[in-house]
């Protein structure tokens, strides 16, 4: 079995490329910050997205609500992957209203969303991003392959390099890492 070492030459190739682009670490900054306000207000969380997306969305909103480097009180966060609800809504609504239901249903002022695609183009992120826009929640996308229309509907982009959904996650996982390190010190629990 050969090709470990191309694909993790594309990888770090990628990160690179993260690393060296001003205005994704500048976007990446502010996503922290305001992430941080949110909680230090009182506001959740939520995050969403499908496929390996859904996995990081729920691997995100654990990391706020367990533990991420140390012991410490846990953050108002969540993710939008209640098999019943999917299911229920899809069902009787359409799969395009999984996700806005629940920011209606659960997304208040002083929230924020956090919807993360590899195409920017999902019907139910896009259904979720007005949604929120509706209920004064604020949104983040993190997004890859130039950011699709989810890009312009969303308070915040993060639009990082890659064409391939694998390589696009990796970024977005590692960034959401970083944020939630940077949100922990900023809020004085690490």
């Amino acid at each position: 079995m050969n090709g470990f070492e191309t694909r993790l030459d594309d990888a770090l190739r990628l990160m690179q490329a993260t690393r060296n682009d001003p205005a994704l670490l500048a976007e990446a900054r502010a996503f922290a910050q305001d992430l941080a306000e949110t909680l230090r207000r009182g506001g959740k969380a939520m995050a969403c997205g499908n496929g390996g997306s859904m996995a990081d969305a729920m691997h995100f909103a654990e990391e706020l609500t367990g533990r991420f480097k140390a012991d410490r009180a846990p953050l108002a966060a969540l993710a939008f992957s209640d098999p019943t609800h999917l299911t229920c809504v899809a069902n009787d609504y359409g799969f395009e209203h999984v996700f806005s239901r629940m920011v209606t249903a659960l997304g208040k002022p002083g929230d924020m969303v956090i919807l993360l695609s590899t195409s920017g183009n999902s019907p139910n992120l896009l259904a979720a991003a007005k949604a929120a826009r509706e209920a004064g929640v604020s949104s983040v996308a993190f997004l890859g392959k130039g950011g699709g229309q989810l890009r312009e509907l969303c308070d915040r982009a993060l639009v990082v390099p890659g064409e391939t959904s694998d390589r696009i996650q990796e970024i977005h996982m590692h960034l959401l890492h970083v944020a939630i390190e940077l949100v922990e010190q900023e809020l004085g629990l690490a």
